[in-house]
């Protein structure tokens, strides 16, 4: 048996820790699944609300999704289940095609997560989790902090129980409030008011402590007891009881391309989301997750839980946390959340008959006040002002043109840095630091001795067809800039990892034009796979091995007994070389 489970343990993780699984493992799980389970079935239900949809499909997304990740994630205690940014992109998306809340918009939903599955999966099995890496964290963070203002402007309504536009534009949300406040239904506002500041106070008292539940509880039995729901406060009203049925849904191709482009974002921020939390606790607990295994979780989860009436899911910040700090070892703990859910799928929703909607729009802005990353914005402002106008562009974005129109602006701008800071690598003139064999950059080292003879540069890239141009410009300069007693180039090649065609043709034009100008080439510090393929395009047997060293104190020490220099020059190979 020990043989079967460590050969399916790659495939399907759960085999890894169930094998060892220990009563103290369960005292943990037990107590941390219990606590989160009572925690997400607000949540869940206040999700599925911001998503759109009844709140029953929240709990629905709190079932088959927790199982099939606990089986196949490698997190031991990532919280996956309903989460506020996705649900904001089902109802940005989804709401495009169909009515919110109608049947059609609540199939499309599903068919999300089913869409959303596919990709994940697919990412996981060729290995593309390097996709998600287009996503800086600046523009995450830009995005994730638009998307909070945005869910917790689409709250007003339910919050202050007034008609409000549906519309994912702040701007005109706050104008609808503003023309609206005298309408403003004064025990729904109080409720939801009165939920806000409870859930806050209660966190601050004991942060494992389920809040979220605590105003469901009390907001559910004021409105009963005064009968508030016949004097304006909208309740939840009746939630379907039982567990949710298997259903193959019905593919429409047209669909799907409509869907398209929410499944790819939702799949991607979903990620982000799980991974980045996910490899945070992982690091606290001294284990690693595997990437591309967790889309691969991911995705199953999601596949699953479409089958049985689940919108998309994903890892929780908030819920992760909470799974941690109360003690999960492993995947049971999720397994146990799905458990409280289905017990209270199956007995436990006509309980929440006169929860009112105040309630449930309270536990979201409550959760996503913590999406707003202003620590991110002064950091930023302090180290690196480039990374916050990215930050700053895709928030503005966000808010000006739409959800999905905000992330792809984000996209974009970090394929521009990265493209830009390809083409212009860091690059520099060497100087010898006193009389050590040492090389610094003379820029940072003013005092570092530099001959008019010869030309020290150092690369720090790879020389690639998009930054040959940047190279040859920094060469010529340099060179340019010199007075006729330069006789000597020598290129420091230690932190140029690779070369492709572009880049040895580059050096080769650039070998013809050193001859033209009657200087000498040194190539110091070429690592192993690069002086391969340096010899492989003849470069080598062209310039000649002796024009190849170890180092540059190798290169220069070479020059000055070639020139017979009157002034000693005594080899010694370098020792650092940065």
């Amino acid at each position: 048996m020990k043989e079967f489970f460590n050969k399916i343990s790659p495939f399907v993780p759960m085999a890894g820790w169930i094998r060892s699984y220990s009563s103290s493992d369960l005292k943990g799980d037990l107590n941390a699944g219990i606590t989160v389970g009572i925690m997400l079935i607000p949540q869940g239900m206040a999700y599925a609300v911001l998503a759109g949809l009844p709140p029953i499909y929240g709990l629905y997304a709190s079932l088959v999704p927790l199982v099939l990740y606990a089986i196949f994630g490698t997190s031991r205690q990532l919280a996956v289940g309903p989460v506020a940014m996705v649900s904001l992109l089902v109802v940005a998306g989804v709401g495009e095609i169909a009515e919110v809340g109608s049947d059609r918009f609540i199939q499309l939903a599903i068919m999300t997560a089913l869409g959303v599955g596919v990709f994940q999966l697919l990412m996981g099995v060729f290995r593309m989790g390097f996709l998600v890496n287009f996503l800086s964290h600046p523009v995450l963070s830009g995005f994730t902090s638009a998307a909070a203002l945005i869910i917790g402007a689409s709250q007003f309504k339910n919050l202050f129980g007034i008609d409000l536009p549906r519309t994912n534009y702040v701007h005109e949300i706050l104008l609808g409030l503003f023309e609206k406040a005298a309408n403003i239904e004064p025990y729904t506002a109080a409720i939801g008011i009165g939920s806000i500041v409870l859930i806050i106070l209660v966190r601050k008292w004991k942060p494992t402590f389920p809040s979220a539940l605590v105003v469901v509880v009390l907001g559910t039995l004021v409105t009963f007891v005064f009968g508030l729901h016949q004097k304006g406060v909208v309740i939840v009203g009746e939630i379907p009881q039982g567990l949710p049925s298997l259903e193959i849904l019905s593919f429409n191709l047209s669909d799907f391309q409509q869907l398209l482009p929410t499944i790819l974002v939702i799949s991607l921020v979903g990620y982000m989301e799980s991974i980045a939390v996910a490899k945070a606790i992982a690091n606290k607990h001294g284990y690693k997750v595997d990437p591309n295994q967790e889309l691969i979780g991911l995705g199953v989860a999601n596949i699953g839980g479409a089958f049985f009436q689940s919108y998309p899911t994903t890892g929780g910040f908030s819920r992760t946390a909470v799974n941690d700090q109360a003690g999960a070892r492993t995947g049971m703990a999720t397994i146990i959340s799905a458990a409280i859910i289905a017990l209270t799928v199956l007995l436990l929703t006509p309980l929440f008959y006169y929860l009112p909607m105040a309630v449930l729009a309270s536990i979201i802005m409550v959760a996503v006040a913590g999406l707003f990353d202003i620590n991110e914005m002064k950091y930023l402002w302090k180290t690196d002002r480039k990374d916050l106008a990215m930050l700053a562009t895709t928030f503005v974005a966000t808010l000006v043109l739409g959800i999905e129109e905000g992330i792809l602006v984000g996209v974009v701008l970090s394929l521009v840095v990265v493209i830009y800071s390809s083409t212009r690598p860091h690059s520099t003139e060497l100087g010898r630091l006193g009389d050590t064999k040492n090389f610094r950059n003379v820029k940072r080292y003013p005092e570092a001795k530099t001959d008019d003879k010869v030309l020290i540069y150092r690369f720090d890239s790879q020389l690639f067809f998009a930054n040959v141009t940047h190279f040859r410009d920094k060469l010529d300069d340099l060179i340019d800039s010199r007075n006729e007693e330069l006789q000597l180039l020598i290129l420091d090649a230690s932190s140029i990892h690779d070369m492709d065609s572009t880049g040895i043709h580059a050096l080769r034009d650039l070998i013809e034009d050193l001859q033209e100008r009657g200087l000498d080439l040194y190539i110091a510090g070429a690592i192993g796979p690069v002086r391969d393929k340096l010899k492989t395009c003849d470069i080598v047997s062209e310039m000649g091995k002796n024009n190849f060293f170890f180092d540059v104190n190798d290169a220069l020490a070479t020059f000055y007994s070639e020139q017979n220099m009157s002034k000693e020059y005594e080899y010694s190979p370098l020792q650092t070389n940065n």
